[in-house]
């Protein structure tokens, strides 16, 4: 059986088990549904994760068993549906061909116009109602981050999906089948290495992690897929060829979550979702941040392992983990080793990782008790958008007041995410003060030479980073910051 390999993918679409040889590397999931099976519903808008037009629901077996999770079809690879239940809006019906209750509450509260995205609002809907019926606006407004709606606007649709709570349940499809598609998925679920091959390229989905060490020890060109939230863009943008191809969202030893007295250590393949309690748990204020990397469909997606895997300069995810003092894990076959989290990125698209090594985990250290910590994400918009600049700072005091120790640690700054070493060093042994933070903030100024793009001059990115350092300090001071939606004057208008 170690030696077994399998030619074909094997999953369940909507009621239909299906069996597929001919497959692309790069075969999206929308690409699939609309072009090979018909199935129109599902919607193509940005093709790159940005506008939820194309959400779909996809079933996985895990640690706490079935479970449903809103994904963008437009960025997923076929390769990372073995032994998964894909599911689309034709799959929604009521009892006896009447509309599915949430298709109904749509309609009841006139939650849509033009229509085109009507569907993915549906399904993102649908996902939080297996999950949570009796959401609360807040926990509706974090799930429909991720879909994009210019016309009806969110009143409507929220007043449906507050409805949705008194919707019967008894004769839904998920819940009906539930058992019975749980027990289908583990006998897809076989441990065997599936590798196809075509004219188009070579995908490979290993059947265990020893697997895929063994793998990139023969491939170590091959490209890696987790949640595909980055890659998927390389390919639906950039056209690039990624082949051959390893999938690895589906490993299980990737997905576990440890806890200790000092920490957490997170496998690679642990989706932002699964890791937000476990993250909350180690620094509290991390929270706000964790809402707002993508839509929830990019949360339930895309992982830490990987973002950190990629490199970018703009990466959410480092600058946090680098102030809390992270280290990831690295395997190279059967071999492992573990470096500090800064150490990991080198140059721009240039990281500590030799070819055929991967990131097999991260850890994270638990904030102290009485140290301070923040992280701040700087974006056009506040939802579901790339940083400008994202900044973290920990800063520990000593019985006298001054900075023991500090970490500052930012994103969108240089060419990977980089401590301000200068900065730094003005903070420590100086009491924790406004002029010594007027100090550091002048620091930061030989820390960094910031580059100018679409996102940000050069010149707001400094000017940012520094008040992001004065709002650090006067929070701990006891000060808060207080964000302020206006609405527009109708009658200025």
């Amino acid at each position: 059986m170690a030696n077994a390999v399998r030619d074909e993918l094997r999953f369940i679409l909507n009621a239909e088990v299906v069996h597929m040889r001919d497959v692309s590397p790069t075969l999206t999931l929308l690409d699939y549904l609309r072009l090979q099976r018909r199935l129109t519903g599902t919607k193509e808008g940005c093709a790159e994760g940005d506008c939820g037009a194309c959400t779909v629901l996809v079933g996985r077996l895990g640690h706490s068993g079935l479970v449903y999770e809103t994904v963008n079809a437009c960025i997923r690879f076929m390769g990372s549906l073995d032994a998964c239940h894909i599911v689309t809006i034709e799959h929604l019906a009521g009892v006896n061909g009447q509309l599915h209750p949430v298709q109904q509450a749509m309609v009841d509260f006139h939650g849509s116009q033009c229509g085109f995205c009507t569907p993915g609002i549906v399904m993102s809907l649908y996902g939080l109602w297996l999950q949570t019926p009796n959401a609360d606006a807040a926990h509706i407004e974090k799930t429909l981050q991720g879909n994009l709606c210019r016309c009806t606007g969110y009143e409507a649709i929220m007043d449906a999906a507050k409805a949705m709570a008194d919707a019967d349940n008894s004769g839904d499809k998920l819940i009906v089948t539930h058992d019975t598609i749980a027990a289908k998925l583990k006998e897809l679920s076989d441990g065997i290495r599936v590798d196809i091959e075509t004219s188009s390229g070579r995908l490979i989905v290993p059947g265990s992690v020893d697997d895929l060490g063994e793998i990139l020890q023969t491939n170590p060109e091959a490209t890696i897929v987790a949640g595909s939230t980055d890659v998927g863009l390389w390919v639906t943008k950039h056209m690039r060829d990624i082949s051959p191809t390893v999938f690895i969202n589906h490993l299980a030893e990737l997905q576990e979550i440890a806890e200790d007295d000092d920490g957490i250590t997170l496998g690679a393949g642990v989706t932002y979702s699964d890791a937000f309690d476990a993250i909350c748990g180690t620094a509290p204020t991390m929270g706000d941040l964790w809402d707002r990397i993508g839509g929830e469909q990019v949360r339930n997606m895309g992982t830490v392992g990987g973002n950190i895997a990629n490199g970018s300069p703009i990466g959410d995810t480092p600058p946090p983990l680098i102030a809390l003092g992270a280290r990831v894990t690295l395997q190279s076959g059967t071999d492992i080793r573990t470096i500090d989290l800064e150490d990991f990125f080198i140059d721009y698209g240039k990281q500590d990782r030799a070819p055929g090594e991967f990131v097999r985990s991260v850890h994270i250290p638990r904030l102290p008790e009485g140290e301070h910590f923040a992280v701040y994400k700087i974006s056009k918009r506040r939802d579901e958008d790339i940083s400008a600049v994202c900044s973290a700072f920990r800063v520990a005091l000593d019985e006298s007041g001054a900075v023991a120790s500090a970490r500052l640690a930012f994103g969108g700054m240089a060419a990977t995410p980089k401590r301000a070493k200068a900065a730094e060093k003005a903070l420590t042994g100086q009491p924790w003060n406004e002029a010594t933070v007027d100090a550091a903030m002048a620091a930061l100024q030989s820390d960094f030479t910031p580059l100018t793009d679409w996102r940000a001059s050069a010149e707001y990115r400094m000017l940012a980073t520094k008040n992001l350092l004065k709002r650090f300090y006067l929070e701990t001071q006891g000060q808060t910051v207080q964000v302020t939606r206006h609405k527009p004057d109708m009658a200025e208008a």
